[in-house]
């Protein structure tokens, strides 16, 4: 796998580092995904954390039933409507996860060097010498010496509520395990993973399939997280199985990789996914600490060429109790955002946290930190290199839009689609400045009724780098008869003034469709 070695832009006057940050409209060209949960799930912290720059939201389905998430859906429908914000809507899969069962919810306390039972008999009480767990086969599965990790969200190496298992012995069903660490597990569920184990189940559950059906259908998820992608063919299952669901055929799909069953299969999975999410928490815990970094940026270089989203996990877990991350932690976000990381997706920080809001607001002021001093030219050569020649038309055309735009300093580069793809690929080249997708609606038909499409290809941009969209009006059919519309540019730079970031005698470039031709113009605003 080859790594990333993109180096910071030069030169880099320290006295610079003391400056103030200047306020923006767009918090940063880096995205920020939050998981709504117990303390974000009301109209005002929503509303707060659109404010705040976030640009997705995540519904983790391995807790919580349906009607919980929709209820905390509505009131994102209600919050992205008061802030006048998109936001894109990412439903996460159980997935093929093992799990420990605390029916009655008592604090379990378990003690270094102490024993613990494992079973799978489910309908037994928890407790610090027996954990019913839901995975059937577990025994058959481990061996002695094999290190088991159950926690909340995971093992960190800094959580009390995170154990670490050395199997000892098994006996039938059941697996004796020594404890290795003093810790408390509180909740209902706890995560249960084992390092390097493959677990031969399907990665939709039927769990999962009811509800996609159920819940996804009903609110046209832009997103599908699968938790758990071992291979290519998990994808496959996913996309068929959407396919079968009308309208949600046009949902993207995330590989999530989570082990090095994921990591093996990396190249082909990327191929097939749309986006990737690298789950540091389970994968932190398959890899040795060493090579996690090696990993990241390896990864985020072929999404990167691929001109697909990736997506970093697991950046700032001391968020969850505290208002400020550590040094440490402000480091990691601006190095994913250095190795080229599309988004960031905050879990248990936003979930569960104390302080929702603020995290999304520091985790974009650092992303927005890094993005200055991120080496743009480097990048721009190593995507030409990677794209190879002769170019497609529409990676040409994309290329030498975003070379124009920083060749003339503009402001922001404006570009008309239908599908989304001209915009993902001019984003793909990583423009320093910001990208204004404006998205013509298509008129279609199902011999029933008309409808416009276009709402799923705005929002799914909303995860990615640089790239912020904007539905046109349906009544301006720019694309429809090749001919963008004037209204509807003057629609866009309109909404590029309010935002602030186009002013009086900028410089725009524009990339649009002209007949049979794309066209890429530069306009000078006057007064």
């Amino acid at each position: 796998m080859q790594s990333n070695n993109l180096l910071l832009e030069e030169p880099i006057r320290m006295a610079t580092v003391l400056e103030h940050s200047k306020p923006s409209f767009f918090p940063a060209m880096t995205k920020i995904i939050g998981t709504l949960g117990p303390e974000s799930r009301s109209v005002e912290v929503i509303s707060a954390c659109l404010t705040a720059g976030m640009s997705a939201a995540r519904f983790d389905f391995s807790w919580g039933d349906i009607d919980y998430h929709q209820e905390t859906l509505e009131n994102l429908k209600l919050a992205v409507k008061s802030t006048k914000k998109l936001c894109a809507i990412m439903l996460d899969t159980e997935g093929p996860e093992m799990q420990v069962v605390n029916k009655g919810e008592l604090a379990i306390s378990l003690e270094a060097d102490a024993m613990v039972v494992l079973t799978s008999k489910q309908d037994k009480q928890a407790s610090s010498q027996l954990l019913p767990v839901n995975f059937l086969g577990l025994s058959d599965a481990v061996k002695p010496g094999d290190s088991i990790f159950i926690g909340q969200y995971l093992f960190t190496g800094s959580e009390p509520s995170s154990v670490s298992l050395e199997v000892v012995e098994i006996q039938d069903d059941d697996v004796i395990c020594v404890v290795k660490n003093t810790a408390t597990l509180i909740g209902s569920l706890f995560i249960l993973h084992i390092a390097h184990m493959r677990i031969n189940l399907p990665a939709l559950t039927d769990s999962d399939k009811d509800i996609i059906s159920k819940w996804g259908f009903r609110n046209n998820i832009d997103i599908l997280s699968l938790s758990y992608t071992r291979n290519v063919e998990d994808v496959r299952q996913a996309r068929d199985f959407l396919s079968k669901l009308g309208h949600l055929h046009q949902t993207q799909i995330f590989a999530k990789i989570e082990n090095i069953e994921g990591l093996m299969h990396f190249d082909e999975i990327l191929k097939e996914a749309d986006g990737v999410i690298f789950a540091r928490g389970n994968l932190g815990i398959d890899l040795p600490p060493e090579k996690v970094f090696l990993c990241q940026k390896a990864s985020l270089y072929k999404c990167n060429m691929a001109g697909k989203p990736g997506v970093i996990t697991r950046v700032v877990d001391s968020m969850t109790g505290n208002l400020r991350p550590t040094r440490a932690e402000a480091t990691d976000v601006a190095n994913a955002v250095l190795d080229g990381s599309d988004a960031i997706l905050l879990g248990a920080e936003t979930l569960r946290g104390c302080y929702p809001v603020q995290t999304i607001s520091i985790v974009g002021n650092i992303c927005a930190e890094a993005e200055k001093v991120f080496n743009q030219y480097e990048f721009f050569k190593r995507v030409v290199k990677s794209v190879g020649e002769p170019m497609s038309h529409l990676e040409s055309i994309a290329s030498s839009a975003v070379r124009a735009a920083i060749k003339v300093k503009a402001s922001v580069i404006i570009v008309f689609t239908s599908s989304g793809r001209a915009a993902r690929l001019i984003a793909k080249y990583r423009p320093t400045m910001p990208v204004l997708s404006v998205v013509i609606p298509r008129l279609k038909t199902n011999q029933l009724r008309w409808s416009f499409t276009g709402a799923f290809e705005a929002r799914q941009s909303l995860v990615v780098r640089g790239l912020f969209p904007m539905l046109a009006d349906p009544r301006h059919p720019a694309e429809s008869t090749n001919v963008t519309n004037e209204s509807v540019l003057k629609v866009a730079l309109d909404h590029g003034k309010a935002s602030g970031i186009i002013k009086e005698h900028d410089r725009v470039v524009i990339c649009q469709k002209v007949g049979d031709s794309s066209v890429v113009k530069i306009i000078e605003l006057q007064d």
